[in-house]
């Protein structure tokens, strides 16, 4: 099941939107490469984070 910006995992409600945005776009590419859900939800959240952390705001 794809997840967009407005329609998301409950486990991604108190990202912050940019970080949720990467972390729903993440998470849809391993959805479309075979992963299980719950698994392409941890690791996009945890690669979105890690995507924030390496890509300041004041950079965009």
């Amino acid at each position: 099941m794809p997840w967009n910006k407005n329609d998301y995992p409950p486990s991604m409600k108190n990202l912050e939107p940019r970080v949720r945005n990467k972390a729903v776009e993440i998470a849809n590419a391993l959805l479309d490469d075979g992963y299980e859900e719950g698994r392409a939800i941890a690791i996009g959240t945890a690669k979105a984070e890690e995507w924030d952390k390496n890509h300041p705001k004041d950079r965009d």
